[in-house]
């Protein structure tokens, strides 16, 4: 009987730690996430306009700005000053280069006591009359429970009149929220990040891609099945919207892949379930009870835990012609991998016209942010990408609190 009772403690004790290992390898608690990826203080950026970075023959990486702590998403006001949400500050401010020198003047303050600030995108009247465009617009902010509206004016970098068009679920997960301006002009997308690492959700507006209808400021579900799509973009060719999309954690250093998408109203990108190419996740459902048959593929497969994050189309003007139309994704870098992985921003080759396959594998395009093994000797993790007319690109870092200028150096 002494034997029966011990025998039975110890299988206790194992499905006791059985079942708390799959709890945390499913949904890991906050703190032991923070505590994992808790970096030191980066390294200086050195003195100088040059940016300790390395880049393709004919360009310069140059610092646009070093007055911007906790850089993320970046977006041209309607008189072309860049705005750009500071999560971590809890503010956006404008970066004016009213000399165009390629150096920010200075960084304005236009929103501050925000809640952890990402997405923005701005919206002008179309009256006819540029300038009367220009005075008349709505600077739109996604904080991580709400998207808020406001009267922007561009000649001073002030708001006033915020209004709360949308609330949104936050809490436990993923907090970023972004957005982005439908092609047809009449709603905003908003992605929403899950709650966990892999899970069920119980709230449909988790790991989702959401409409807004900027008419009657409903919210619906446009997109499903999406872990984290943390930054959004137009294709130029196409119209389509193309999202990137981070994988779960905790299957090893290389799967399953971090994902770029193109979005489709209306469909379901498989997580938890499935992953990339209608990959099936056993270990999340090892019964099989779901099937990846019904579920849309990635459009591009990324390195796992490269942690994708902001993507730009490559404009034809100005830049050169092997490089025109390509897909630029920043790797912001990992955090979970026995040899680091990401930390750059790379060029997919695009086909340019039908299904924009990409033609080959990642090209750097972006490097030197960490040259070693040690996540905590990075210099920066680059986040989200402009590409502009003119061969130029500005790339946010949230870890240096920086923006960088990538420009040719050899224009025709």
């Amino acid at each position: 009987m002494k034997t029966f009772f011990i025998v039975a403690g110890v299988l206790f004790l194992l499905l006791l730690g059985y079942a708390g290992f799959t709890y945390i390898k499913q949904d890991p608690p906050d703190v032991l996430v923070q505590t994992v990826t808790n970096l030191e203080e980066p390294p200086p950026l050195p003195q100088g306009d040059r940016a300790p970075l390395e880049v393709p023959e004919g360009f310069v990486a140059t610092i646009f700005s070093r007055e911007v702590t906790g850089a993320r998403d970046m977006i041209r006001d309607p008189k072309g000053v860049l705005l750009v949400s500071l999560m971590s500050e809890g503010k956006v401010v404008a970066l004016p280069d009213l000399d165009s020198s390629g150096v920010a003047d200075r960084a304005v303050t236009v929103l501050e006591n925000l809640r952890q600030p990402h997405g923005l995108a701005v919206r002008c009247a179309s009256t006819g009359f540029e300038s009367a465009d220009q005075d008349d617009c709505t600077l739109y902010v996604a904080e991580t429970n709400a998207v808020v509206a406001y009267a922007y004016d561009a000649d001073t970098y002030t708001t006033r009149d915020g209004r709360v068009l949308a609330e949104l679920p936050y809490g436990d997960g993923h907090y970023t929220r972004s957005l982005l301006l439908h092609p047809d002009g009449q709603q905003l997308l908003v992605a929403v990040g899950s709650s966990c690492n892999v899970c069920v959700e119980d709230d449909e507006r988790r790991a989702a891609i959401l409409s807004l209808d900027l008419a009657t400021n409903e919210l619906a579900p446009y997109a499903t099945g999406l872990r984290n799509s943390v930054f959004l973009a137009t294709d130029p060719v196409t119209g389509e919207v193309w999202a990137t999309d981070n994988g779960r954690d905790l299957l090893g250093d290389d799967i399953p892949p971090d994902e770029v998408n193109v979005i489709v109203q209306g469909s379901d990108y498989g997580w938890p379930y499935c992953y990339g190419q209608k990959v099936h996740d056993e270990d999340f459902d090892p019964q099989g009870e779901r099937t990846c048959a019904d579920t849309i593929a990635a459009q591009i497969n990324l390195q796992a835990h490269s942690a994708g994050l902001g993507l730009a189309f490559i404009p034809e003007e100005g830049w050169p012609e092997e490089m025109r139309l390509d897909l630029l994704v920043a790797y912001h870098g990992s955090w979970n991998r026995s040899v680091p992985t990401g930390y750059k921003v790379v060029r997919f080759d695009l086909s340019p016209t039908g299904a924009r396959s990409a033609q080959s594998g990642p090209q750097d395009f972006l490097t030197g942010f960490l040259e070693t093994n040690d996540p905590d000797e990075a210099i920066g993790r680059p986040v989200a990408i402009l590409a502009e007319p003119g061969g130029v690109a500005y790339i946010s870092d949230d870890r240096a609190g920086a923006i960088y200028r990538i420009s040719r150096t050899d224009m025709e």
